[in-house]
């Protein structure tokens, strides 16, 4: 029985690929009942991504049928959060939107995830992660100084789109929970990503210098907060900030002469290569074991697999054995909030498309020969 913090809370995801089903992933590992819904055609691509699709169910639907937007406004009649990824418009085009579903269900908090947003010059355009970071000025900051590097993982899909997509339903549920209002909330994943750069924004606003790529306080300007190589190919992460940290770092490496040093712009270069060389003279394991009992507030660099592997990620719950749709054993990320009262938690597999197509249906009081009606038409 599900007791999570959203028990009893209805979902409809009309999302696909990363964004919307990132964010209803989160609010299932919370104990809302998540129903994804997908247009049958895409039964043969599967399930995409595997990983995120866990604890929810789900049911083909062709909303471009007037049965299946029928069957799709039943189920938001009972639903407490929609949530959509189409571009502006498609929704209400379908007879699906949020007026279309506010008719029928007034308190229905509905949640549409766009790269641009619904309103601006951009409303209609199409575009991926590595878009949204070079709209928002982020993708400008990472990379080597001779070219932007787009990052392996998507900051802005998730940071920018499923995390504000996320607090913006909380805030919604609240509201609705104090006034009983429904409204409808426009997640722009630019929007988010933006949002991400206040530290940077409020950095060259002080100094009064543009922000360049691999050439600021927190970017590799100094020595106190780089990547250095070891002898074994490894890297470490140096974040010595604060001049605590530096001074335990330099007196650990022996160079207690830079102490002073730390945000001198006439001897950064000279301090990074000094740095740079003296931890390229040795392995890793010498670092970890010359820094085991000091803080100089230092990481080694992990892979992903070292990461999921590690005992931090493990004993924090954070790197969990769960199963792929197919009912094999895979290692997966666990849920990152962690409440006292009512725990999020990973409690089924991933879905096959369709899985509950008929089981939802027969809540919505439909007859077996009617189900199996709609599978022959296309509809689900």
């Amino acid at each position: 029985m599900t007791t999570g913090a959203l028990s009893g809370i209805t979902v409809l995801d009309l999302s696909r690929l990363l964004p919307g089903p990132w964010c209803t992933m989160m609010l299932a590992d919370h104990g809302a009942r998540v129903i994804a819904l997908e247009d049958p055609r895409y039964a043969s691509q599967g399930a995409f991504p595997d990983l995120i699709n866990r604890n929810k169910e789900h049911m083909g639907l062709n909303l471009k049928s007037d049965t299946g937007k029928k069957i799709f406004l039943e189920l938001a009649s009972r639903a407490d959060v929609i949530v959509e990824g189409f571009r502006p418009g498609v929704t209400h085009r379908l007879g699906v939107g949020y007026d279309h579903v506010k008719a029928v269900n007034p308190g229905i908090v509905y949640c549409s995830i766009t790269g641009y947003g619904q309103t601006g010059p951009h409303r209609d355009s199409p575009g991926h992660d590595i878009n949204y970071l070079s709209m928002s000025g982020a993708l400008d900051l990472i990379g080597s100084k001779e070219a932007p590097c787009a990052p392996g993982f998507q900051i802005a899909d998730i940071a920018g789109g499923s995390l504000s997509a996320v607090s913006g339903i909380l805030l919604a549920l609240f509201h609705r929970e104090r006034t009983g209002q429904g409204q409808h909330i426009d997640i722009s994943i630019t929007d988010g990503t933006l949002a991400l750069m206040h530290l940077a924004l409020n950095l060259q606003q002080e100094t009064c210098q543009t922000a360049t790529r691999c050439d600021t306080l927190l970017s590799h300007r100094y020595a106190f907060y780089n990547t250095y190589e070891t002898a074994d190919h490894k890297f470490i992460a140096l974040g010595a900030l604060e001049p605590k940290f530096w001074t335990t770092f330099c007196r650990a490496t022996g160079l207690e002469h830079f102490e002073a040093l730390q945000f001198d712009d006439e001897k950064r270069h000279e301090i990074i290569q000094t740095v740079r060389d003296l931890i390229k003279s040795q392995p890793l394991s010498h670092w970890a074991h010359r820094f085991k009992d000091l803080d100089p507030c230092w990481s080694p660099v992990k892979t992903l697999s070292e990461a999921m592997d590690s005992k931090l990620f493990q004993e924090r719950e954070m790197s969990v054995a769960s199963q792929n749709r197919h009912g094999e054993p895979v290692q997966t990320i666990g849920v990152p909030v962690k409440l006292s009262h009512t725990p999020g938690s990973v409690r089924t597999p991933p879905f096959s498309f369709g899985r509950d197509t008929d089981k939802l249906l027969t809540e919505l009081g439909y007859a077996p020969e009617e189900i199996q009606d709609l599978k022959a038409a296309g509809i689900t």
